[in-house]
């Protein structure tokens, strides 16, 4: 399967689907204008890339700064996507990056960890620069 590469905007994350090495990565912000029209292609392709696999192992690291209620939705797709993975036999491991005195983005991933309890989740704090 062919990777994907989205470079980041001002508004969107970049998007790097390593298929091939098996690593999925978002970083950036995420307030698109379309946030369905904006992860739409890269939500398919994971669905896809994902239904292939049995019992591989799937990096997913994440490092948004910032995403709006929209991007939110689609994220959650995202991850479900992945956990439904998980639940076949695949390990699924997600690396969720936060500026260590970034609350909110912390407590996003401490609901995904309780949402998606397939998902090997790694609390990876940054220092604040």
């Amino acid at each position: 399967m062919e990777n994907l590469f989205i470079a980041a905007t001002p508004t969107s994350p970049e998007v790097s689907f390593d298929f091939e090495r098996h690593v999925l990565s978002l970083k950036g912000e995420s307030y698109p204008e379309n946030a369905a029209v904006f992860y739409g292609e890269a939500i398919v392709r994971l669905r896809k890339y994902l239904a292939a696999r049995e019992g591989a192992e799937v990096t997913v690291n994440v490092a948004l700064t910032y995403f709006n209620s929209s991007s939110t939705k689609m994220l959650f797709s995202m991850f479900d996507a992945l956990n439904e993975a998980a639940e076949r036999g695949n390990r699924v491991r997600l690396h969720w990056f936060h500026d260590e005195d970034d609350d909110t983005i912390l407590e996003f991933g401490q609901e995904l960890q309780a949402d998606f309890p397939a998902i090997a989740f790694f609390d990876e704090v940054t220092t604040g620069s």
